[in-house]
């Protein structure tokens, strides 16, 4: 029997007898924490883990009472605002775990989740050491998670942005060590190597000169057994998956050749060629080196606006004292005193003073935006001259800000349908790749067998995919970080494929074309049961229960005490109410059977029309700009609106819109979209985001203007965050360039490919000149990608 433990590949203590009995033999294990992991990976029938694993397992340690404590503290509700996000009954948490070492790790993880049954979704990222996991928390607390991973012997806990950083430096020094070890022993490598080439050894003693293919082998195994091996362990990795990436046939290339190297060493035949390996994995390693550092570039916005979070806030107790504490501390319902130039740490609702607010981190707008008592400020705006004091109001993943982070993320995590596309085209690259390297080889060991294997080398190299694989990835990443920075939110992965293809764009009215700011224009009583001041003192209390635009001319009439009850909201229609005398209504002109007017509004008594309101909404300043800039790229223009007004139509003939149509109800307006869409149109909808559900999910795209601070419940494609009009025209800009960039990318990756594969055939490309050429072709799709963050 072995002396060292099969799970974690450690010696035994003497003394210590334990056993696991796994696939029909009784395995040693060093300790209880071993022996527990691999008798639950047994029990759970997972034991194919130690026919995959490429590298041992971590020596598992036993936890002790504080460490369940501790672990047990991630189910206090106020903790998990920080790290844990609620769609409908659904939570998702992203869980940083030490100890994924391999695909095998990966599979094994996802096993021991899933047999939870609360648990509906688990996708591990053996890169980055995270497991991102959907699941209903109301059945299985996030402890119990955790705990089922340290049963298997991983260690977690709930990844947070901050860290994210500290991640990337460390893979840039990984990055920096292997460089370091290659680029050294590369050059003790090649002074062997140019004196044998310049005949500085002749006339010694031939044992002399295998003296140093001995040296010049010792000194390249770190490069190829050390610096090298990520290439191969993500072959291998890949292999497994059943999938052919672009590693494979760089592996094949530097371990062959090490492999050839070495046997003409060991058995004195043929040439070594150890130089040209280390030279090979140095360049290729610097390569990726650099492609790392341009994609950390396109991707470090997101990274950014996390550090606009301030480390500490102000809060005020009951008497009016400060206490500094940390931000990650605040609680909802905390009172902060923000002073002028601070950085806001929280969301919050401003209850004592006025300023000016920079939300340039959102929206893209760097003109600042006057707040006063009652309006919503945001984590990470900064307050310019002002001294107030907020009531926190969101925390953690429910801030606007962590939101925005979180919808990037998602919308760059799915997959576009064209990136599947060039992955499989890429994979099947691969594999035509091998099967032509194989037929060179064969032919050139016909014609020169001295030179045969070089050239199959530089086959492998030069023609590998990489770029093709780079190039759309990153044109989208930089194109959703642009965006993101002018206040434009990309929310699904089909946007900048689906924009360069509209042929119309409908728009809502109110708020969207308009600016959504009413004022109350005339009243005109029908009836003389109540009086003018009476009438709007009763639909002032029923439009404070409303979200749409108009609702806010009442504002100024609510009385302090509303003695309505049972209110109802009819979408499309408008909000009932009642008292002990009769029923009140306000809403559409024409409501319950009744004569339809030209009013915005009309306010009803027991079903009975008694008084009509107009309002006064100016159109956006640049509504027209936008139209006509659209219709000069070939898009048709409409306005779906549920005004009955003939508000609508004169702004339909002051926009010049194409079409126009009034008093929809949401139904309404989703049959107009579903009626273009059979006519063969791709057709975009731009709303508020609040009442355009329906319509948003049957057009090609939805964009919503959005001022609030709850985007996630937004059922947009897009949402401008500065709900500006003008946005719009930079998000088709932004899409068509895309598109232009994507092309380009995919042009000079497939010429580069088209033209370095015949050349490398005939053995006119060296292998060195491979690595070059290859590493040159993924940099250039990733500069010429990155010219999208200029917009």
């Amino acid at each position: 029997m072995s002396n060292n433990c099969f799970h974690c590949l450690e010696s035994v203590p003497s003394g210590f007898n334990a056993t696991v009995v796994i696939d029909g033999s009784a395995q040693p294990m060093c300790c209880i924490g071993c022996q527990t992991v691999a008798e639950t990976i047994v029990a759970q029938g997972m034991t194919d883990y130690y026919k995959f694993r490429t590298v041992r397992a971590g020596k598992v340690e036993q936890l002790v009472p504080e460490q369940l404590a501790f672990i047990s503290s991630y189910d206090n509700p106020d903790i998990q605002d920080e790290f844990i996000s609620q769609t409908n009954d659904i939570s998702e948490v992203l869980l940083t775990v030490e100890g994924i070492t391999c695909a095998a790790c990966a599979w094994l993880i996802e096993r021991q989740l899933l047999n939870i049954p609360a648990i509906k979704r688990v996708d591990v990222n053996t890169s980055t050491n995270r497991a991102m996991i959907q699941w209903h928390k109301d059945q299985t607390p996030l402890s119990d998670i955790i705990k089922s991973l340290l049963e298997i012997g991983y260690k977690a806990y709930p990844f947070q942005v901050d860290v994210e950083a500290s991640q990337k430096q460390l893979v840039a020094k990984a990055y920096i060590r292997r460089l370091g070890v290659a680029g050294l022993m590369t050059m003790q490598v090649m002074m062997f190597a140019f004196a044998m080439y310049f005949g500085m050894f002749s006339g010694m003693e031939e044992n002399f000169e295998q003296y140093f293919r001995w040296i010049s082998l010792i000194l390249a195994s770190p490069v190829i057994l050390y610096s090298a091996m990520p290439f191969l362990t993500n072959a291998i990795n890949g292999l497994k998956a059943k999938q052919l990436n672009m590693d494979l046939p760089v592996s094949l290339a530097i371990f062959g050749a090490y492999g050839a190297s070495s046997y003409a060493t060991v058995m004195a035949v043929g040439e070594v060629y150890f130089e040209s390996i280390c030279m090979f994995t140095f360049l290729l390693l610097l390569g990726k080196y650099l492609e790392f550092r341009a994609r950390l570039k396109a991707s470090e916005f997101t990274a950014n606006l996390q550090k606009l979070l301030p480390l500490t806030a102000r809060t005020l107790d009951e008497n009016g004292h400060e206490h500094i504490i940390a931000a990650k501390k605040l609680k909802l319902g905390d009172r902060v005193l923000i002073k002028a130039g601070e950085t806001i740490p929280a969301d919050g609702v401003i209850c004592t003073g006025s300023t000016t607010v920079d939300e340039a981190m959102m929206t893209g707008e760097h003109l600042p935006v006057n707040k006063y008592i009652d309006h919503q400020v945001f984590a990470g705006t900064v307050n310019h001259d002002g001294v107030i004091e907020i009531l926190i109001n969101k925390i953690g993943q429910n801030t606007l800000l962590n939101q925005i982070i979180k919808l990037q993320h998602s919308a760059l995590a799915t997959r576009p349908k064209l990136v599947e596309i060039t992955d499989k085209v890429a994979q099947w690259f691969v594999a035509c790749l091998l099967v032509f390297a194989s037929l060179t080889a064969i032919g050139w060991y016909q014609v020169d067998p001295e030179h045969a294997f070089w050239i199959t080398i530089a086959v492998l190299v030069a023609t590998c995919p990489c770029a093709l694989s780079l190039a759309i990835p990153t044109a989208l990443t930089c194109a959703v970080a642009t965006l993101t920075r002018k206040g434009i939110l990309i929310k699904q992965s089909h946007v900048l494929e689906t924009l360069p293809q509209l042929t119309r764009v409908a728009f809502d009215k109110t708020g969207t074309l308009t600016q959504g700011r009413f004022s109350l224009d005339a009243v005109d009583l029908l009836a003389n049961s109540l009086s003018k001041k009476q009438i709007l003192a009763l639909a002032a209390q029923l439009e404070s229960y409303s979200e749409h635009p108009i609702a806010t001319a009442f504002n100024e009439f609510t009385p302090a005490q509303r003695d309505l009850t049972n209110i109802k909201i009819l979408p499309g229609c408008g909000i009932t109410g009642e008292d002990n005398n009769h029923n009140y209504a306000i809403g559409k002109s024409g409501w319950f059977n009744s004569k339809k007017s030209n009013a915005q509004a009309t306010f009803y008594i027991d079903q009975q029309p008694v008084a009509n309101f107009y309002f006064v909404d100016e159109v956006k300043s640049n509504a027209a700009n936008l139209i006509t800039s659209l219709q000069q790229q070939g898009l048709t223009c409409h306005m779906l609106t549920g005004d009955a007004s003939n508000a609508g139509q004169q702004i339909a003939k002051k926009l010049k819109l194409d079409s126009f149509k009034v008093g929809c109800l949401p139904e309404d307006k989703q049959s107009e979209v579903k009626l273009w869409s059979s006519q063969g149109e791709i057709v975009a909808m731009v709303g508020d985001g609040v009442n355009d559900s329906p319509v948003f999910n049957s057009a090609h795209l939805s964009i919503a203007m959005e001022t609030g601070a709850d985007i996630s419940k937004n059922t947009a494609d897009v949402v401008l965050l500065n709900s500006d009009l003008a946005a719009i025209e930079h998000l088709l800009t932004v899409s068509k360039k895309t598109r232009r960039i994507i092309k380009q990318n995919l042009a000079l990756s497939l010429l580069y490919n088209g033209s370095i594969l015949p050349l490398a055939a005939l053995g006119l490309v060296a292998p060195w000149m491979a690595v070059i050429g290859m590493s040159a072709s993924s940099i250039i799709v990733i500069s010429n990608s990155l010219r999208l963050l200029k917009l």
